[in-house]
Formats: structure tokens, C-alpha cells, sequence
């Protein structure tokens, strides 16, 4: 092969070596690939992929060590510093740990304030020196998967030679830091929100869903038995909650779903003003939306949505509509204490069909149901027909059972979107078997993995990594 020469600054000599270990490991490779001998190419795959993770840490380390500052005044944050020791740090990348030489700064006049490292509060560090990218990395791995499974994934991929304990650690802190930015960064998310072209309104729904907590069991009297837990605790169900804003075009069909979720002790009143403000927000870019409230038949779901979302607080009129889909599951068991399996099914098709096409059907499906004078008695542990009839009565006497006239405006009948928000934030990820969670860590996964479902991920992890960077300047 014809030689050529490649000239590198003195400060890239360690990039230099890296490349001169890569060319002589590509050349060796070609003498074998050339040969009839048995080819690893897997092995070849290995070997460059730590070559490269070679390449990204010399750049690392060149870059970061540039970020460094030596001077005897130092503005961190508009306020003054001066060097109090220089010795080695460690910063973490996507492809490895990596080692640099920096100085650290305390307050000028305070000796006793916390030292500060400018190489971290410039680029924006997590923790004890884990690099933007690289905690935003291990975070979406483990909204994704228990930290044991995110980090054999990240091993098999070549990329975040970490341990669990670590990718548990800093994802957690991530998780923190979403949490301390929500407001700032929802904000930020939704004022820059694109909304479609064809949108014509916007749906809000809140839903619950069971999540297998830990909490402390009481000792049994008396001295414990040998190999008795030091901590004995129990799983218990306890129900978290799911909110969604889902932007429909003219036909009701659902363009874009904005996903949020909280544990059982979370702020749910915050969630529910988050929501208001979503909406609110939305209205301003384009006043002409339908807005539409959409749950099933819970009552404290209504209730929390009426005291923030009403006429007055967003100055238009709202729909308010039980998800269909509920509402003829609660029929149908009625049906069947009326009519054999294939007879109810057909009844039902026929009702859902009027309910979709005339307006106050509802109160005719009422008065058949009541002519079949089968309501129980009191006493009867199970009661689908008097269950059918205060359904109808609370609900349609709310004016939540309209799906004629909300099909006709072109809005949504089904709540499918916070459904399917039930099952993709909490039942994938949380409802593992033996699974149990604690409110404040459980807390952190559910936001990050709110924004990976709802594609605000990059922008939302961003948004909330900047707050970590601060502004570093030489004194003159």
C-alpha cells in the first residue's frame, strides 16, 4: 500500500497513538481477510468497536481537558472563584471513563462554601462527572428496562461499560432533575409544540391503573425467628394514575398523544393544572379547538377534572363524554341477565349503533332497560342491571352519553389513547413479576418514560440538562 502522512497537532499525540494502534490492527486484519484461513468476523466487529471507543475517549479527553481553566480569578455563575487544588478527575462518556487534570474553585471570601469543579458546571455534569449524553443514555435504557437488563443491553451494543449500581444510580438522578424542571420544561415543550395542520380540537382523559407497591410489615410479637427479614415488608396494589392530551383531526382520529403518569402518593392536583395549562396553551396557538373531556365512569376522575378544566377557567364550551367502550361493557352485562350470550351481543350492536347516530338514545335504552323489570334487590351481592341503570341515570343525566352529537362535531367516543397509556407506562414496565415499587423512585422512572411515549425525549432531556450548565469566564 502507498503510504500517505497525516499531520496532527501536538495536543492530539494521544489521538496519534490510537490511530497508529487502529492502522496496524486494520493491516493485520487485511493480511488475514487476503489469506484462506478461518475468518472471526465477529471478533473483528469487537476489536473495532473498542478501537473506536479509543478514538471517542482520546477526543473526550483532549476536549474536556481544554475546558480546564488555570487563572487566579474565575467567574462562575456571575461570582468570583479562586483555585484551591488541581488534581485528577474522572469523567464518564458514552465509550468509557476517562481521566483529566483540573482545578477546582471555591468562592472568593467564603472558605467554607463547596468547591467547584469548572470543567462540570461548563459542560453540564450529572452527578460525580457523568457527561450530558452519557446519563441521558443510561436513563432511556432504564425507563425502558429494569437496570440489570439496560446494562447488558448497553454491553452487547458495544457502548456504557458501566455497572448496574451505576446505570441505577444516574438514572435515577436524571429522573431527579425531570422531576425539579417539570414545570420549566413543560412549559418550554408545549409553547414549541407544531400542532398539526388538521387538528381541530383536543382531548383531555385521566385514568387509573393498579401498581404493585412495598411498604413496611409489622413484626409479629415476640423474638424473631433465625433468618427472619431485618425489614419485612409487603406488596400491596395500589392505584397510580395516567393522564393524556391527545391532538384529533375533523374525523375524531387522534394525530398526536401527549402522555403524562403519577404514582399513587404523587401530585395529582399538579398533574391535573399541568394539564389545564397544556390546553390552555394550545387554545392560544389556535382558538378555533374543540376541547373534550373523556374518562370512564369513575367518579373521582370527573372530579378532578371538573375543578381545574371548566367553561370559565379555558372561556369555551366543553364536551363531556363517558368512553363508549365502558359504557357498553357496563350494558352488556345487564344484556346478559336478560338474553342468551349470542342474543346480548346482538342487542348490544344494535344499541351501539343508535347511541353513535341519535341524539338521546340514552334515554330510550334507559326506559327498555327498566321495562325488563329485572333491576335486584339490594341484598344481591351481584347487580349488573341496577349497576346498567344508575350509570345511565348519573351519567346521562350529566350529559356524558351524547355520542351522537360528538360524533357529528368530529369528536373522539373512546378513550383509547389513556388506555393504552395505562399499559405502556405502568403495566410494560412496572407490573414485572414480583415487581414492587417505592413511591419517590417509582416516581422518576414514570416521568422519564412519560416523555420517551409521548417523542419529547430529546427535547425534553435537553431542555432539563441545561440547568446544569453555568456560565464560566476569565477575570481580566
Amino acid at each position: 500500500m502507498e503510504p500517505i502522512v497525516l499531520h496532527l497537532p501536538a495536543a492530539l499525540k494521544p489521538l496519534a497513538d490510537v490511530l497508529s494502534h487502529a492502522v496496524t490492527f486494520t493491516l493485520a486484519a487485511v493480511e488475514h481477510a487476503r489469506s484462506d484461513e478461518p475468518f472471526d468476523y465477529a471478533a473483528v466487529e469487537r476489536a473495532v468497536a473498542t478501537l473506536g471507543a479509543e478514538v471517542q475517549r482520546s477526543l473526550h479527553q483532549t476536549i474536556l481537558a481544554a475546558c480546564d481553566r488555570q487563572v487566579p480569578r474565575l467567574l462562575i455563575g456571575g461570582r468570583l472563584h479562586r483555585p484551591v487544588l488541581r488534581r485528577e478527575a474522572t469523567y464518564y462518556t458514552l465509550a468509557g471513563p476517562v481521566v483529566v487534570t483540573r482545578t477546582r474553585y471555591r468562592p472568593a471570601g467564603d472558605p467554607y462554601a463547596t468547591t467547584v469543579d469548572p470543567i462540570g458546571v461548563r459542560v453540564g455534569v450529572v452527578g460525580a462527572g457523568w457527561l450530558p449524553q452519557t446519563c441521558t443514555a443510561m436513563a432511556f435504557l432504564v425507563q425502558l428496562d429494569p437496570s440489570r437488563e439496560a446494562t447488558q443491553a448497553a454491553h452487547q451494543l458495544g457502548v456504557l461499560p458501566y455497572s448496574r449500581a451505576s446505570f441505577e444510580r444516574v438514572a435515577h438522578r436524571v429522573g431527579e432533575l425531570v422531576m425539579q424542571e417539570r414545570e420549566r420544561v413543560e412549559s418550554a415543550l408545549i409553547a414549541a409544540y407544531a400542532l398539526p395542520v388538521e387538528a381541530t380540537g383536543v382531548v383531555i382523559s385521566l385514568d387509573r391503573v393498579a401498581v404493585p407497591m412495598e411498604e413496611p410489615r409489622r413484626r409479629p410479637r415476640g423474638r424473631p425467628a433465625k433468618g427472619a427479614a431485618k425489614r419485612p415488608v409487603v406488596r400491596l396494589w395500589h392505584m397510580a394514575y395516567c393522564a393524556t392530551v391527545t391532538i384529533h383531526d375533523a374525523s375524531g382520529k387522534g394525530l398526536h398523544t401527549i402522555r403524562y403518569g403519577r404514582m399513587p402518593g404523587g401530585d395529582v392536583d399538579g398533574l391535573v393544572l399541568g394539564l389545564k395549562d397544556d390546553v390552555m396553551t394550545l387554545l392560544g396557538m389556535r382558538p378555533t379547538l374543540q376541547v373534550t373531556l373523556l374518562c370512564d365512569g369513575a367518579v373521582e376522575m370527573w372530579n378532578l377534572l371538573g375543578e381545574a378544566l371548566t367553561e370559565a377557567a379555558l372561556g369555551r364550551a366543553i364536551a363531556r363524554l363517558v368512553d363508549l367502550w365502558h359504557f357498553l361493557e357496563k350494558m352488556g352485562k345487564a344484556a346478559r341477565r336478560r338474553f342468551e350470550a349470542p342474543q346480548a351481543t346482538a342487542w348490544l350492536t344494535r344499541w351501539r349503533l343508535r347511541l353513535l347516530n341519535k341524539s338521546g338514545a340514552w334515554r330510550e335504552l334507559q326506559a327498555e332497560v327498566t321495562a325488563w323489570g329485572l333491576e335486584e334487590p339490594r341484598e344481591q351481592k351481584d347487580r349488573p342491571v341496577h349497576d346498567a341503570l344508575t350509570f345511565l341515570a348519573n351519567q346521562g343525566g350529566a350529559g356524558r352519553l351524547e355520542y351522537a352529537i360528538a360524533r357529528a362535531a368530529g369528536r373522539p367516543v373512546g378513550s383509547g389513547p389513556v388506555e393504552a397509556t395505562c399499559k405502556s407506562l405502568f403495566n410494560v414496565r412496572f407490573k414485572r413479576s414480583g415487581a414492587r415499587w417505592k413511591d419517590a423512585s417509582g416516581e422518576e422512572i414514570v416521568r422519564l418514560r412519560a416523555l420517551h411515549l409521548s417523542h419529547r425525549w430529546v427535547a425534553a432531556l435537553e431542555l432539563t440538562l441545561e440547568a446544569k450548565r453555568r456560565d464560566v469566564r476569565r477575570v481580566a
